[in-house]
């Protein structure tokens, strides 16, 4: 057999090997520095953080999906006013930390789960909260995901998403997403708040409300945190650099390399 003989023969790659394909560099970004996130200030503190808690109060008797839970900060928030938290993540290395700092601060009520975002191993109708911040952008299937929260969440209740946002402008979309990849090669998107109304509205969901929001971030800890190799960080810096008035302005991005991000959290109700 020739080597064309075998390459036509060969099957294709199906979505689901390149699902597999993209979990595996997800997991190979994050294990390492699954303690990095727990003590990362712009993980561990925020409007939207407060945010969460503040719904989960009004749920005392809820079970919780914290989804794609990295250091558990979501769960160390809402544990305290719900009846269970379920840390779920892609990573062993993140889960590992998450059960060892609920131990340290008696968290006894939050159990962790392996698995990603796209196929959830829950029942139907197991959860009255889904909560998630900042991993949505590293799913494979957003449209996929949100089904699955469907799906698993009880009738009447909420799902709530925190996450980078684009502003949906060609210009500020194609720097956003060129640096979220050089910085961090498991990025996918940072989608805009049209595209998460309309792929909510597609997997059954109504709004609740949509809250704006921005992000500061230091540029040295920002790349430090993900231990971006620094061929990358000069890519960032020289992109920066090159970009328009308008794209500088708009994200402010400083001297250092500093810069602001968008962000969004969206509220939605299972219909």
């Amino acid at each position: 057999m020739s080597d064309h003989q075998r390459t036509a023969s060969a099957p294709a790659p199906t979505a689901q090997d390149a699902r597999h394909s993209h979990n595996a560099v997800v997991t190979g970004q994050f294990g390492p520095q699954a303690s990095a996130y727990l003590t990362s200030a712009n993980h561990a503190q925020g409007a939207d953080l407060e945010q969460l808690a503040t719904i989960a109060r009004t749920y005392p008797d809820a079970q919780v999906l914290d989804l794609g839970c990295g250091a558990g900060h979501v769960s160390f928030f809402t544990a305290p006013h719900v009846a269970r938290v379920v840390a779920y993540d892609l990573s062993a290395d993140m889960l590992g930390v998450v059960a060892g700092e609920a131990a340290k601060r008696g968290l006894a009520n939050i159990d962790t789960q392996l698995g990603a975002a796209e196929s959830l191993p829950f029942d139907r109708a197991t959860f009255d909260l889904v909560f998630s911040r900042y991993s949505a952008h590293h799913w494979s299937d957003v449209g996929a995901a949100l089904r699955e929260m469907r799906r698993v969440l009880k009738p009447g209740g909420r799902v709530v998403i925190c996450d980078v946002a684009s502003t949906g402008q060609p210009l500020f979309d194609t720097y956003l997403q060129a640096v979220e990849v050089l910085r961090d090669t498991s990025h996918v998107r940072d989608y805009s708040n049209g595209e998460w109304l309309t792929m909510a509205a597609n997997a059954g969901f109504s709004v609740a409300s949509l809250t704006p929001r921005t992000l500061e971030l230091d540029f040295k800890t920002w790349t430090t945190r993900m231990r971006t190799p620094e061929p990358m960080q000069v890519a960032i810096r020289a992109l920066q650099t090159a970009m328009a008035d308008s794209v500088r302005e708009h994200f402010r991005i400083q001297e250092d390399g500093s810069f602001t991000l968008d962000t969004m959290t969206l509220e939605l109700i299972a219909g």
